[in-house]
């Protein structure tokens, strides 16, 4: 769920992985390699979490609701 929904962010952005990538602090392979598939980190849930304002659940599909609540 995380991998697609970081590629949905990106393509309604219309941003490259390296441009998420040097946003986040990641190399352009470790961005990558997340939306192959991989597990974040905490932190690097987190930063993406911020970048694309959404919420961490969202990301990691627990709910359904993007919207990060302050």
């Amino acid at each position: 769920m995380f991998s697609k929904r970081i590629r949905q962010l990106r393509g309604e952005k219309h941003l490259t992985q390296a441009a998420v990538a040097a946003n986040i602090g990641l190399s352009a392979r470790g961005y990558q390699d997340l939306e192959l598939g991989a597990v974040p980190r905490g932190d690097t849930l987190l930063a993406i979490a911020e970048f694309f304002d959404v919420s961490m659940d969202w990301l990691m599909g627990r709910t359904d609701k993007r919207e990060v609540n302050r």
